[in-house]
């Protein structure tokens, strides 16, 4: 009986669980593990050889300047567009969830540009700064917007900054809203009736019941920033003089441009791992501190 038992549920996870179990492996672990193998190896991404060098690439990857100033620079970009995204979307599920008129309209219009694609994205905004701006500072005398912000390296970084917080804001929108409506509105009208202000209320009893959203939020948006790649490559590629090249970036032009294959799979699992720390050690410390409503 106990064996049937077994059977029957090992039948049932090949059923249901199974293709997609399959496909996973397929496309993701495979893949994995066989790049895992090419950082040992010199492949040039062309040629049938692959010649085995231990952990050459990985020493190369460790030497190379230009890895880590693009891995500085991704950091110093995701710390930034992190903290806006969450700001940025934070205040609009409060404005959707406060009951404004037509909040509805609003939450779909908000999240739409989650949906267009990075590439596109890139293009659009490129547009929106290389003409659309100039035209309109040059015809209002405004300086700041006279020439195109994609030309100077400061500029090239906030472009990158506000097309993500564009981009991610709406999304993350939708976490928040769940959020809220989460908890209940009897503790809030009781905190106001017990004397606090609507900011006491929302920072001391709706933030702390919302711990859950936020490092959802967090971690989703850590993780997309630091893979940043269709956005980086359509709006800036890079330019100008490759001061404005991401970590995804600089690994993609190492393997596929450089044909330094090896080296390339070893600075993207670098940034694997480095992602993965920050990531996981995000999710830890913000789930110790959650409060159940």
């Amino acid at each position: 009986m106990k064996k049937n038992t077994i059977s029957y549920k090992i039948q049932q996870y090949l059923m249901f669980a199974g293709p997609a179990a399959v496909l996973f492996f397929g496309v993701v672990i495979l893949p994995f593990v066989y790049g895992l193998y090419l950082t040992f190896t010199s492949w040039d991404g062309i040629s049938k050889s692959k010649p085995f060098v231990g952990l050459a690439n990985y020493i190369a990857a460790f030497q190379d300047i230009a890895y880590w100033q693009a891995l500085g620079r991704t950091a110093i970009y995701t710390v930034i567009a992190v903290i806006f995204v969450n700001v940025v979307a934070f205040l609009l599920a409060y404005l959707v969830t406060s009951g404004v008129k037509g909040q509805n309209f609003f939450r779909a219009g908000f999240f739409i540009p989650n949906l267009i694609g990075g590439i596109v994205l890139g293009y659009i905004w490129k547009f929106v700064f290389n003409r659309a701006l100039v035209a309109l500072g040059q015809s209002f005398s405004i300086g700041a917007l006279s020439t195109s912000w994609l030309a100077t390296t400061s500029g090239a970084m906030l472009c990158l900054i506000i097309v993500s917080v564009w981009q991610y804001a709406g999304y993350m929108m939708l976490i928040y809203v769940a959020g809220f409506m989460s908890v209940p509105k009897s503790l809030s009208e009781a905190a106001e009736i017990d004397g606090c202000t609507k900011g006491q209320a929302m920072w001391n009893v709706i933030v702390p019941l919302m711990r859950s959203s936020f490092v959802q939020c967090l971690f989703l948006t850590l993780t997309r920033c630091f893979m940043v790649y269709d956005v980086n490559l359509s709006l800036t590629k890079g330019e100008p003089f490759n001061t404005s090249v991401m970590a995804a970036m600089h690994v993609y032009n190492q393997a596929f441009t450089y044909k330094n294959y090896g080296t390339g799979q070893a600075e993207a699992l670098i940034l694997f791992a480095v992602c993965a720390i920050v990531g996981v050690t995000q999710v830890y410390i913000g789930k110790k501190g959650e409060v159940a409503a």
